[in-house]
């Protein structure tokens, strides 16, 4: 028996967040080391997160992630395991979604992605390219300040695998073969892995970016099985977990696959930033189950042979007696009605407390929609108090701060915490039911959220007044004799003022109680009706006649916190006319997250660094001086390649 330890996970990242993300990426390499673990694996662009979007675009982002992988490289997270990690990659003048892989403070080679999930929800084209020279490794550059810490100057680039040569019992040497297989490449029609096994690669690694959707668990299940039933191997997948600052919750599963069988599992939801799948697996039931097939015999006689790295370390360990494998085990799968709920909870709770925010306000009707919405926060609540239960101190440390706890105090039961974090409001008028107003009662009294029950008639009353003193008439309803317009028109005037309503008691009902803070208002509605219905130095070079680099990056950093703040309006702009070179519009335009860390603490950092090397105080060129002028050329007017207006004037308005 040829024993290896494998580890994968389930990360919780936040796109943008370098610190955030390597808190995760370094506890899951301490948990896997733990475990005995000689192979991790994390997720895709694990580094600065899948969910950038056109942050991809800006070169701070490769920059930062390479000073990233220089952190993990310099430290001892690499020591005797081999390590995956997803990160951007620039090659020549191409943009690559890359899997770095590295062992004992040295990187190993550099995957590019093959093949780019561009549908749905996914515009990896838009930002990245597939790599296609599938024929052999090209030597890569390191930047010069990767180059010099690790003392390497380039690695192999490209589509590959890495041997490593086992020797055992210094008798003989074996060949172990490992190689990834990125996301959207195990679903295309000819998989990598395919012509890959046939050259010997046992031990798959897959890192993911995959979102959650409906019964879409067991389509990605099947795929792995599918994999390895007729071809043998082992199948580690590692995904994403939790709302990484855009619309999508990616849901984890992070799993082991041997021989078509599943023998680790993680959790598809879950509020844990870090979830660490462990497993051992023999790699002698690997080559046993491929020599009994003969057809996959005959078919790696004639293989197209792939090119590989070889890698002088033994990754195995002999048969021993007090180690165990790990065995096949029952896939757990959640009904649709549990994905509903945990989906959207999981997803809530990660927007609640990395918004800074005290908790949700919820117009609450006593509909289905309104009510569905209640549901989902009361289900969040339970997730949270079973999480810290479980001995999560993250979880509980959030709770504490969002729920302001104190003097040790903590969530121990859902409808006390709902009370503390989450108000309903029922917004009656003349022609709302008393059963619509007990259903909303009773589902929030069952909830724990503080309720409350408010008439609108007399504020619909004095807008009809206002409108009446205006025109002369006043609109009645449909039911009243009224016409299609007025009726239209009278009840948008109700769905305005509950609006306008709800948004006042979420900015000053925490006031009222003694709270700090504000509450986000949540918006119930329904498909149908939703269809109907960084940069400094050349920053430097622009403004340096004017402005000492300590006044450039205050402003810097002032834009990018407000920024940071009023992000999510552009998620409802009315869509319009594209007529300038930019549009704030994030659905047809401007791809960004709109959930930030509006502190942006590694990147602020940076800029405090390149102030300090700048000498801050001092304003660095004359009036009207050359860098100035070769500033404007170079960077286009920009720096985020948007132009706007005042933009080449920093004190052209406040």
């Amino acid at each position: 028996m040829r024993l290896l330890k494998v580890a994968t996970c389930n990360l919780n990242q936040w796109a943008m967040d370098f610190d955030c993300n390597m808190k995760n990426i370094k506890e899951s390499i301490a948990r896997a080391k733990e475990a005995g673990a000689v192979i991790r694996l994390g997720p895709e662009l694990e580094i600065t997160g899948y969910g950038c979007e056109d942050h991809f675009l800006e070169l701070d982002t490769i920059t930062h992630a390479w000073e990233c992988l220089k952190d993990l490289l310099l430290g001892d997270w690499t020591d005797g395991i081999l390590c995956s990690f997803g990160m951007p990659v620039i090659n020549g003048s191409e943009r690559y979604n890359c899997q770095v892989l590295c062992l004992n403070r040295k990187i190993i080679m550099i995957r590019p992605k093959l093949w780019l999930a561009n549908d749905g929800n996914y515009r990896e084209l838009r930002w990245f390219t597939a790599w296609k020279q599938k024929d052999q490794l090209e030597d890569f550059l390191l930047p010069h300040e990767i180059s010099e810490a690790l003392c390497q100057k380039s690695i192999p680039f490209g589509y590959g695998f890495i041997q490593f040569l086992d020797t055992i019992f210094y008798i003989y040497t074996l060949i172990r073969a490992v190689a990834v297989e990125v996301c959207e490449e195990l679903f295309t029609p000819i998989p990598p892995h395919a012509d890959l096994a046939l050259n010997g690669v046992e031990v798959f690694m897959n890192a993911s970016g995959s979102h959650h959707q409906l019964r879409k668990l067991d389509y990605r299940i099947r795929a792995f099985i599918s994999a390895t039933h007729s071809r043998g191997g082992v199948y580690m997948y590692s995904n994403q977990q939790g709302c990484d600052g855009g619309r999508l919750y990616f849901d984890g599963c992070s799993c082991v696959v041997v021989n078509g069988d599943m023998i680790a599992q993680g959790s598809q939801f879950s509020l844990r930033d870090v979830e660490v799948v462990v497993a051992q697996v023999d790699l002698d039931a690997v080559a046993g189950f491929r020599g009994s097939i003969s057809s996959f015999q005959e078919q790696a006689s004639c293989k197209t042979k792939i090119s590989s790295v070889a890698v002088q370390y033994s990754l195995c360990q002999p048969f021993n007696l007090k180690m165990s494998l790990s065995g096949p085990l029952k896939i757990t799968y959640h009904s649709p009605e549990e994905e509903i709920a945990f989906g959207p909870g999981c997803w809530l709770w990660d927007y609640l407390r990395r918004s800074g925010a005290s908790g949700f306000l919820l117009p609450l009707s006593g509909g289905a929609d309104s009510s569905s919405v209640a549901a989902i926060v009361g289900c969040m609540c339970q997730l949270v108090v079973k999480e810290i239960a479980n001995g999560d101190e993250q979880v509980k440390a959030d709770a504490i701060r969002i729920g302001r706890y104190a003097n040790g105090e903590f969530p121990t039961e859902s409808r006390e915490f709902a009370k503390r974090i989450f108000y309903t409001v029922f917004m009656g008028s003349e022609n709302s039911s008393q059963e619509t107003r007990m259903r909303a009662k009773k589902l929030a009294d069952e909830i724990g959220s503080w309720h409350l029950d408010v008439s609108i008639d007399t504020v619909v009353s004095a807008f009809l007044s206002l409108f009446q003193t205006l025109t002369g008439k006043r609109p009645r309803y449909k039911v009243d004799g009224g016409s299609n317009v007025e009726n239209l028109g009278l009840q948008n005037i109700q769905a305005r003022i509950r609006m306008v309503l709800a948004f006042m008691l979420a900015s000053l009902l925490p006031w009222v109680h003694n709270k700090q803070g504000f509450y986000l208002v949540l918006g119930s509605s329904n498909v149908d009706e939703g269809l109907r219905g960084y940069l400094t130095k050349n920053l430097c070079y622009r403004w340096g006649a004017r402005l000492t680099p300590s006044e450039v990056a205050e402003k810097v950093k002032h834009f990018f916190k407000y920024y940071s703040i009023n992000r999510h309006k552009m998620t409802v702009l009315t869509p319009s006319y594209h007529a300038e070179s930019y549009s704030p519009e994030d659905n047809r335009f401007d791809l960004r997250q709109f959930l930030y860390n509006a502190r942006w603490p590694y990147q602020f950092r940076k800029i405090d660094e390149l102030v300090k090397e700048l000498d801050g105080e001092k304003v660095p060129f004359g009036e009207s001086s050359d860098h100035e002028k070769m500033g404007t050329t170079l960077d286009g007017g920009g720096g985020m390649g948007v132009i706007a207006a005042g933009s080449g004037n920093p004190k052209a308005g406040h």
